[in-house]
């Protein structure tokens, strides 16, 4: 791809789904997947009760596999979840469910772009810690021009399998580079700053989220707690940060001096 497609004169970059992740991780220090809907709302609960989560990319046979591998439980479908196996991507069921230390957290999406950004640093974003995010990735001294960072929205799939853009990861996204933006970040893409203005603009964003397309469909279909978890403005603190395969909490090695 042409270097004009990738926002390369920019601190803080936006951009959609794993293809999107692929083309920018090469030339940014950092990426913070957002995936509101719900894979890393799910993350920062499971990350603030304790558990390192292991973003895998595939539902299918070969996770359980990858999860013995990892002796970690392993979450399973919403519809799925059962009393022996409470875990599942629902981060209102991952709240009620008994702890466990070690996760593996299958996601099409939100798995597909962390695997994507080999090489960065990858930090899982949402509606919940937003400006934890923020604060944290300003702090590192990203977000700048010397070391560009890329907000990536992770999107859902049309039944053809290709992107649709979804309201929820654009004004998750949005919270996340108005926080950095707040901090110093920039200077932001066109891109970056529409997202931003998105979110700023939202009269309010949790009843945005609650009566988009996403939030209807999971509320119809038996999940509005999963909304309720996802429209937490700001009350997490943790960030998850990738390392060695898992997601723990940045903020703890923060505080160590990491």
């Amino acid at each position: 791809m042409s270097d004009w497609c990738l926002q390369r004169e920019y601190g803080v970059r936006f951009e959609w789904g794993p293809t999107g992740a692929r083309q920018l991780a090469s030339g940014t220090a950092c990426l913070v997947v957002v995936d509101v809907l719900s894979f890393t709302t799910s993350v920062t609960v499971a990350v603030e009760a304790g558990t390192r989560v292991f973003p895998y990319a595939w539902r299918d046979e070969t996770a359980s596999a990858f999860a013995r591998d990892k002796e970690a439980a392993l979450a399973v479908g919403r519809r799925a979840a059962t009393p022996a196996a409470p875990w599942s991507l629902s981060p209102a069921a991952l709240r009620r469910a008994p702890f466990t230390p070690r996760l593996v957290l299958p996601s099409p999406n939100g798995s597909a772009i962390s695997a994507a950004a080999a090489g960065s640093t990858v930090v899982a974003g949402c509606l919940r810690n937003a400006t934890a995010v923020g604060h944290l990735l300003a702090q590192r001294g990203y977000g700048t021009a010397e070391r560009p960072l890329a907000v990536i929205a992770a999107g859902e799939r049309w039944p053809d399998g290709s992107l649709r853009p979804a309201l929820e990861d654009l004004l998750g996204a949005g919270a996340i580079i108005d926080a950095l933006g707040s901090r110093g970040g920039g200077p932001l893409s066109p891109e970056a700053a529409a997202a931003r203005a998105c979110f700023t603009q939202a009269p309010d964003v949790a009843a945005a989220v609650a009566s988009c397309s996403s939030g209807l469909e999971l509320a119809r279909s038996g999940f509005a707690d999963d909304v309720a978890v996802a429209t937490e403005l700001d009350v997490c603190a943790v960030v998850p940060v990738l390392a060695d395969g898992a997601f723990h909490d940045g903020t703890r090695a923060q505080a160590r001096g990491a």
